[in-house]
């Protein structure tokens, strides 16, 4: 089953983003923690960690307090 991200912008509403599928979660993952400051720097303030279309999590690309 493939892996992927969906994104919002700081204001929680979908954003545009890398279209990136990946085997794992694992690769997923790896994936995300070499990319989120570029993805951030662009205005994605969340990602949710999908497995096929169901979520598996969401995540703050922001830092602690914002």
């Amino acid at each position: 089953m493939p892996w992927s991200w969906r994104y919002e912008d700081t204001e929680g509403r979908p954003a545009d983003g890398p279209a990136e599928t990946f085997g794992t979660q694992a690769d997923a993952e790896s994936w995300i923690g070499q990319t989120w400051r570029e993805l951030a720097a662009t205005g994605i303030g969340t990602v949710e960690l999908l497995e096929d279309d169901r979520p598996e999590y969401r995540m703050s690309l922001l830092p602690t307090g914002e």
